[in-house]
C-alpha cells in the first residue's frame, strides 16, 4: 500500500480508485460508527477521500500505515461532522463491533478476528481511567476535552491518561 500512497501523492487518479477499493470499506466503518448515520458517513468518507487526495504528499511512510493514517483522518472528518451538524455521539457499544466491510477471504477473517480478540483482551488490562477515554475517543469519537469534561479532570490530565493507556495498550499487543 506504500507504493500506491506514493502514487497518489504524484496525483495519479488510477492509484486513488486502488486505494478506495482496498480501504474503502474499513474507512466507511469509522465514519459510520462515529456519526451513527449512514448517509452522513457516505458524505464524510468522500471527504476523507478528497482529504487523502490533497494531502498524500504529507504521509510520512515510517510513521504510519497508511490505512492508520486515512483512519485518523476518517475520525477527524466525522468528529468535525458531528459538530458542524450538532449532533450527540452514536454511544451504542454493539456499534463498536460493527465493520462494514466486503467478503474477506477465510485467513483474513481468522486473523482480523483473532486482532480483535487481542485488542479486546489488551483494552480489558489496562486500568479503567485509561480503558474508557481509550474506548470512547476512539471507538466513540469523543476529543479529549469532551472526556476530560466528562470525567471532570483537567485536560492535561486525560491527555496524560491516554498517553499512559496507548503506551501500555503498545506494549500488551507487542508481547502478544
Amino acid at each position: 500500500m506504500l507504493e500506491i500512497m506514493a502514487r497518489v501523492a504524484i496525483r495519479d487518479r488510477a492509484a486513488l480508485e486502488e486505494l478506495y477499493q482496498l480501504t474503502s470499506a474499513k474507512l466507511f466503518g469509522i465514519c459510520r460508527r462515529i456519526c451513527g448515520d449512514r448517509s452522513a458517513a457516505e458524505d464524510v468518507l468522500q471527504e476523507v477521500y478528497i482529504k487523502v487526495w490533497h494531502r498524500a504528499d504529507q504521509y510520512q511512510a515510517g510513521s504510519y500505515s497508511p490505512i492508520s493514517w486515512m483512519a485518523v483522518i476518517a475520525r477527524n472528518a466525522s468528529i468535525d461532522w458531528l459538530r458542524k451538524n450538532g449532533r450527540q455521539h452514536h454511544d451504542d457499544d454493539a456499534a463498536i463491533d460493527i465493520v462494514a466491510d466486503e467478503a474477506p477471504l477465510g485467513d483474513a477473517v481468522i486473523e482480523e478476528e483473532q486482532q480483535r480478540e487481542r485488542i479486546r483482551d489488551c483494552l480489558e488490562g489496562l486500568e479503567e481511567e485509561q480503558n474508557l477515554p481509550i474506548r470512547s475517543a476512539f471507538f466513540r469519537g469523543f476529543t479529549y476535552s469532551e472526556l476530560a469534561k466528562r470525567a471532570e479532570v483537567p485536560l492535561s490530565t486525560m491527555k496524560s491518561r491516554i498517553r499512559r493507556g496507548l503506551m501500555n495498550l503498545r506494549k500488551c499487543l507487542e508481547d502478544g
